[in-house]
C-alpha cells in the first residue's frame, strides 16, 4: 500500500480461493479486497501435516497484512493427510486417482490453518482438525470421478461439497473446514480480535 491510497476497514481475504470467499459471504462477512499470497509452499524435510499448515497459515499471513494497514486480514491453507504423509492439491487427473485409491476405505485428516491479523498488530492462530471416513471406493467409482474434473485444484483429490459427498459415511468436526475454512473458528477468533464490534 503506498502512503498515498487510504487505509482499508473491514476485512481483507489472502486468499484466492472462491471457497473461503463463499464461506465468509455465508454468514454475512464481505471481505473488502482479495489479495492472494504467492509463498514456497513446498513441504520442509520430514514436515509434519501439522507443523506445516501452521507454518503456511502463518507465512500467507505475514506475506499479505503488511500490505493492508488498518484491516483485519485472513490467511487460511488446507492440508488433506493421510497418516503423516500430506495429499497434493490434484492438478491432473494421475494425481486425482492416486489420492482417491489412498483414501478408499480409510480415515484421514483435514487440517485447516487459519492465521488472523487485527488493525492493531495483534495475530491469532489456530489450527482445525476433522475426521473424514470414505467409503471403499470401485473403481468405477474412482473413474466416474476423474472423468467428472471436480477434484481439480482440491487438496487430496476431491470436494465434500460436491459429488464425492456420495463417498463419505461420516465425518467429524467442522464440516466448512473440508470445504476450505472452518468458519466458526474463523468468526470466533475474528470477535476475539475485534471484528464484531467493527462495520462489516
Amino acid at each position: 500500500m503506498s502512503k498515498n491510497e487510504p487505509a482499508l476497514t473491514g476485512l481483507v481475504l489472502a486468499s484466492a480461493s472462491p471457497r473461503r470467499l463463499d464461506l465468509l459471504r455465508q454468514i454475512g462477512i464481505l471481505p473488502v479486497a482479495v489479495d492472494a499470497p504467492s509463498i514456497d509452499e513446498a513441504v520442509l524435510p520430514r514436515e509434519q501435516p501439522l507443523a506445516y499448515v501452521h507454518r503456511m497459515a502463518q507465512a500467507k499471513l505475514d506475506a499479505v497484512a503488511p500490505r493492508h494497514a488498518g484491516a483485519f486480514v485472513l490467511a487460511a491453507d488446507t492440508v488433506v493427510a493421510c497418516g503423516r504423509r500430506i495429499l497434493p492439491k490434484a492438478e491432473d487427473a494421475a494425481t486425482a486417482r492416486d489420492c482417491l485409491e489412498l483414501l478408499s476405505g480409510r480415515r484421514h485428516r483435514v487440517l485447516g490453518g487459519i492465521a488472523i491479523a487485527g488493525p492493531d498488530g495483534r495475530q491469532a492462530i489456530r489450527v482445525v482438525t476433522t475426521q473424514v471416513v470414505f467409503k471403499r471406493l470401485s473403481a468405477d467409482e474412482i473413474a466416474h470421478y476423474v472423468d467428472s474434473g471436480e477434484w481439480r485444484g482440491k487438496a487430496g483429490g476431491y470436494a465434500v461439497q460436491g459429488f464425492a459427498a456420495a463417498f463419505i459415511p461420516s465425518l467429524n468436526g467442522s464440516y466448512s473446514n473440508v470445504v476450505g475454512l472452518s468458519l466458526s473458528d474463523a468468526y470466533a477468533m475474528l470477535t476475539g480480535l475485534g471484528f464484531a464490534s467493527r462495520e462489516r
